[in-house]
């Protein structure tokens, strides 16, 4: 239960300690005058979201501590896990810090948290019951979700949802592979064209370098080898032109038989002849250096041929034989899983099978609790309408099972009913008045949360709509829950706030050009001005203060629980 709420600088609540105690707690007050800001501020340390609104104009940061007591063993275990357990074991502290930049801060037993651990420990705090859902209790989506509270049905619907997800994902794996068979065949072509081009092409790593180096020798041999050749020719001609050689043989002959005719020429003759020689000697070594080079043309053709093939297949696949290779080796894989892709398919669509079945059968087991649980839930919701002046009401939580599944199974829910003795049951939406929606609602909490381990429930202005009898009968149920349960209401029927254990005033006052909100408790005189303004207004006459005496009085004989101030 929630012991103490401490407020700091939270909206129009410059300062507020609030205590509490088991039983039921009415609040009161004038429109405005601050009600909401309190449920907001418990709703800050259960980590809902809050906003930089909430801070107190001109303060730089507002505060909220709880203190929670007799906590449920299931709450003292999720501690325990969470290593938040404090020196108490019987007590919770909350406290959480809200900025005017929007950032907050929490701690829970001193050890700082995020919202998120609020979060997981407020189902096992409290359970507020506002305005909107009523309107929630309106939109049909949501009967499900409290049908399947009702049934327990927790891990089961987790246990398919898991399958449910599964399937999704199979599905879009498969529906993949299926719309993408022809761009999948067109890329298979492509890929398989470069592998093969590749492949014939049986590149070597350091092939590029070495076929470099023998073309640049080529470059130079070739040169070497035209000169060479026409330095042989020069010298000894061919078939049709005599050399110089043959030239200088015939020179050094002619000067010879000039020495039969005078000595005079002898030193002619041996110029001539060692000129001949010295010709003869470098015929030999020319031939000689052309018989030494390695050059072939036809060699030469295949370099310049292999390096140009080399050249295209660097343009189209990589800028190196090793880039080349390697990106042989990534398309040679991913063919490989190309090619196989049949084969993934019919394995995903097996998988998918065998998931479908396990998902049906567990939505058909969440189909079987469901109808199981309506017949209880709508026996226990009208057993709790007939004692909210609803006597004369049936309902019907029905169960519609179709064939498709969706994240419930296969199933959607309707809660219907007939509030006039002889209509047939219709969706609430299309029924239920604003007061009988405040008593469905409830009565639906009532049964909820009747066998879990929350707390305290909160009921803001569950009187919406109703007045009278009827809100005497709603009253007297707040009582009969507040016997198991710690409950707070805030109201503003007079029949429901004396039927409180407990009555809180929240005030609002001016000074200065500050708005300032108190709120206290009430003593039996201020309450009864209290229950007589809510009866008659701001003119509070004798009369109404006493039908308040009257209210607290028929309360305390026995519609409450007969423990008023």
């Amino acid at each position: 239960m929630l012991q103490l709420l401490h407020i700091e600088n939270i909206a129009v609540i410059e300062r507020a300690d609030i205590e509490l105690e088991s039983g039921l707690t009415v609040m009161s007050g004038e429109t405005g005058a601050g009600k909401s800001i309190v449920i907001d501020a418990i709703g800050a340390v259960l980590g809902r979201r809050v906003s930089r609104d909430l801070v107190r104009a001109g303060a730089q940061r507002g505060f909220v501590s709880a203190v929670f007591t007799a906590l449920s063993p299931a709450l003292r275990a999720l501690l325990d896990e969470l290593q938040l357990s404090g020196e108490e074991p019987d007590t919770l502290h909350i406290q959480r810090q809200i900025t005017a930049d929007s950032k907050s801060a929490s701690r829970v037993n001193m050890k700082p948290v995020s919202a998120a651990v609020l979060r997981q420990l407020a189902p096992y705090l409290i359970d507020i019951h506002g305005q909107n859902d009523g309107q929630k209790l309106l939109d049909e989506q949501h009967h499900i979700d409290y049908l399947d509270g009702y049934a327990e049905n927790s891990a089961l619907l987790q246990a398919y949802r898991r399958k449910y997800q599964a399937l999704i994902t199979l599905r879009r794996e498969i529906t993949a592979l299926e719309t993408g068979e022809q761009e999948r065949l067109q890329r298979v072509d492509m890929l398989t064209f470069h592998r093969e081009e590749i492949e014939q092409a049986r590149l070597t790593a350091g092939e590029d370098e070495t076929l470099a180096r023998r073309k640049a020798y080529f470059d130079h041999a070739g040169r070497v080898a035209v000169a060479l050749e026409q330095a042989r020719l020069a010298l000894g001609g061919d078939d049709e032109t005599g050399g110089a050689c043959e030239l200088l043989d015939r020179a050094a002959d002619a000067i010879a038989e000039l020495r039969e005719i005078s000595d005079a020429f002898d030193a002619l003759a041996e110029q001539a002849e060692e000129i001949r020689c010295l010709a003869a000697d470098l015929r030999g070594s020319v031939a000689g250096q052309s018989d030494t080079l390695d050059f072939s043309p036809a060699e030469r053709e295949l370099v310049e041929q292999r390096l140009d093939e080399i050249y295209r297949l660097k343009q189209k696949y990589g800028g190196t034989i090793e880039e080349i290779l390697a990106y042989q080796q990534r398309i040679t894989t991913e063919l490989n899983g190309l090619q196989h892709t049949d084969d993934r398919r019919e394995a995903l669509r097996e998988q998918y099978r065998a998931q479908l079945a396990e998902a049906k059968a567990l939505a058909a087991k969440l189909t079987a609790a469901r109808r199981a649980a309506a017949a209880r839930l709508e026996a226990a919701i009208v057993r709790e309408l007939s004692e909210l002046d609803m006597e004369k009401v049936k309902m019907r939580i029905a169960v519609h099972t179709g064939s498709k599944l969706t994240a419930y199974g296969f199933d959607t829910v309707t809660f219907e009913i007939s509030v006039n003795p002889g209509e047939p049951e219709k969706p609430l939406s299309k029924v239920a008045s604003g007061g009988e929606l405040s008593r469905i609602m409830l009565a639906l909490k009532n049964v909820l949360t009747a066998g879990e381990d929350v707390g305290m429930l909160i009921f803001d202005e569950i009187d919406t709509g109703v007045s009278g009898h009827a809100a005497q009968q709603i009253g007297k149920k707040l009582s009969a829950i507040a016997r198991k349960k710690q409950t707070l209401c805030v109201t503003h029927l007079p029949q429901i706030a004396a039927m409180g254990d407990h009555h809180l005033l929240i005030s609002k006052s001016v000074q200065g050009d500050r708005s300032y909100t108190d709120v206290r408790p009430m003593d039996h005189a201020r309450r009864v001005d209290e229950l007589a303004r809510l009866l008659s207004g701001e003119q509070i006459s004798d009369a109404a203060r006493q039908n308040a005496e009257e209210l607290l009085a028929a309360a305390s004989r026995g519609c409450g629980n007969g423990h008023h101030p």
